[in-house]
């Protein structure tokens, strides 16, 4: 063999052993780097002729197992989702409070009602007591305001929801016009004979970032070009990115319609079934408002029990005005049966005038108007609302009314009742419901007294007692007997307490939140476990790499003292040469 052809393979030696060094220093320095593969040369025999002549790194390649990688990238959506259905699960279980623990005992909506219940039980003991009145109506205003306040944190959560689902889409439009710009980038040094397994990594990585917001589809080319799309087949990166597009609610109601998601115009929202995106989704559009319909269903049974209840009373003294809740138009048409007495009375409560109406006698609101209108004592219209208002005429007189055996519009009302003239609670559902505001500025006017409905009584009789506890009795029962519940969210229709209702509301969501706590510790060992494999598999072992450094160092000293030999050798044969 020739002095040359020795020359060239210690110098290739030289050159490759040089190059793998610092291929396996950058392996040793990036071992932490997320995303990091390790990186392996390639070599191969150069020949001239059939003579060998050295080697060359012909490529420079990570060793990926796609198939495992595929794995990850669905676990890592999975546990984007359940990471996000955990975390709002634990905010609304927080949202609806403790069923125990604090100084009185709990602090959810179960509590409340029970806390009003012992509030009524001690004022159907003593009637004219203002302060247990006061405590009454503290007692079922804390309760109305918790309702309110956490419909209102419902409608947050679902805010937050849309907000984060508008900032996810952000982050999947980077990912995908990184991913793109590395396939561009890849191509690039393709083209030019140069590695591209840092570029690889960085898009592996670009694309779990992706897939931890939404559930993809992807595969690599021939020539190294990722494709992605949706779940569903939605194209998302092709030749070029394809952007998602979605915008955030102003403000979000009970009643709000959002946006879809959409790309090139084509609404995905149906199509985003996990990831972080997945996850917001059913949280905004399905679980929260179930939760919302539980409490509403709980709000609407509190308001039409009770004021059932309350209108079938008054106070001591008697109202001098009496308001209604309930919109109507003269030209209304007006269903009712049976009798009402409505009652002008002194402050004592003493008969002042009467009169017994025969509801089946009117056809329209107007007819009825007219003849509340022509009781003596009384003056009634319909203000510009379309609520009836009652008024007593002279000073120091007041309006008290006994539904006899009266039955008004489907729901066989008492006339009050259905006209809304004393109601303790206003609102429609758990966001709008309310204490009277007079109640709550004067507690006095809680209605714990009944107008009498015996017959024939006299001008002067007493026909109001302020002792009468009747109806407290009947307000502190309705919170405790069974009530009939509709379907509403996650609960089937039912027949029990309002209480126990709201215990179940509450328990329901607690479950919820444990299930979601443990989906969420699942998916997330799971997710790692895998990229511990992918790690294993193709990451970078330090005591591998340390040694093989220590070797190829071992390589660089004998190719160098080859040269050192070799150009010895070429040296006294020069001499030689030159002396002969």
């Amino acid at each position: 063999m020739s002095f040359s052809a020795i020359r060239s393979i210690a110098y290739s030696s030289l050159a490759n052993t040089q190059l793998q060094m610092a291929l396996t220093s950058s392996n040793v320095a990036n071992a932490d780097t997320e995303g990091y593969t390790r990186k392996v040369a390639t070599q191969a025999a150069v020949y001239t002729g059939t003579v060998g002549s050295g080697v060359s790194v012909t490529a420079i390649t990570s060793n990926v197992d796609k198939y495992l990688l595929q794995d990850l990238v669905g676990a890592t959506s999975t546990a984007g989702a359940a990471t996000t259905t955990e975390s709002y699960a634990d905010k609304l279980q927080n949202l609806l409070g403790a069923t125990t623990g604090g100084d009185s005992g709990g602090t959810s909506l179960a509590n409340s009602i029970a806390d009003l219940e012992t509030a009524l039980s001690q004022l159907s003991g003593t009637p004219e007591s203002e302060t247990l009145k006061a405590s009454s109506v503290a007692a079922l205003d804390t309760l109305a305001s918790q309702l309110r306040e956490t419909s209102t944190g419902i409608q947050g959560l679902r805010a937050d929801a849309d907000d984060a689902i508008e900032d996810a889409v952000s982050t999947i439009n980077t990912a995908l016009n990184a991913i793109d710009a590395l396939n561009g980038q890849i191509a690039t040094a393709q083209s030019r004979g140069e590695a591209t397994a840092d570029l690889e990594d960085t898009r592996n990585t670009a694309l779990q970032t992706l897939s931890g917001q939404i559930d993809v589809k992807y595969y690599v080319t021939s020539d190294n070009q990722m494709r992605i799309s949706t779940a569903s087949g939605t194209t998302l990166l092709d030749s070029r990115a394809h952007e998602l597009s979605s915008s955030s609610a102003a403000a979000v109601t009970r009643d709000t319609v959002f946006s879809g998601i959409t790309v090139d115009g084509k609404d995905i929202t149906p199509e985003v079934g996990s990831g972080q995106v997945g996850a917001l989704i059913t949280q905004r559009d399905s679980v929260l408002p179930a939760a919302q319909a539980e409490l509403d269903e709980l709000a609407t049974g509190l308001i039409d029990t009770l004021n059932s209840i309350h209108n079938a009373g008054t106070s001591l003294p008697p109202p001098s005005t009496l308001t209604g809740s309930t919109a109507l138009s003269a030209g209304d048409a007006f269903s009712g049966s049976g009798s009402v007495r409505l009652a002008v009375t002194d402050a004592d409560g003493a008969l002042v005038s009467y009169q017994d109406l025969d509801l089946s006698t009117f056809s329209t609101v107007s007819d009825l108007v007219s003849a509340l209108d022509g009781i003596d004592g009384l003056s009634a219209s319909l203000d510009a609302s379309g609520r009836v208002v009652i008024a007593a005429d002279a000073a120091d007189t007041g309006i008290a009314i006994a539904d006899i055996d009266s039955a008004v519009g489907d729901a066989d009302q008492g006339l009050s009742d259905y006209l809304g003239l004393n109601d303790l609670l206003g609102g429609s559902d758990a966001s709008t419901i309310a204490v009277r505001k007079d109640l709550i500025a004067t507690p006095g006017l809680l209605a714990t007294s009944q107008l009498s409905a015996e017959a024939s009584p006299s001008v002067g009789d007493s026909v109001v007692s302020i002792g009468e506890s009747g109806i407290a009795q009947a307000l502190d029962a309705a919170l405790s007997a069974p009530q009939s519940f509709a379907a509403a969210g996650t609960l089937k229709a039912s027949s029990t307490s309002f209480a126990d209702y709201a215990a179940k509301i509450v328990s329901g969501i607690a479950a919820t939140a444990t299930n979601s706590a443990s989906a969420s510790e699942t998916s997330q060992s799971a997710q790692q476990s895998l990229a511990d494999s992918l790690a294993s598999q193709s990451g970078v072992n330090l005591d591998e790499e340390t040694a093989k450094l220590s070797e190829l160092e071992q390589q660089y000293s004998m190719a160098a003292q080859l040269l050192e030999t070799l150009n010895s050798m070429f040296d006294t044969l020069l001499q030689v040469v030159a002396s002969s």
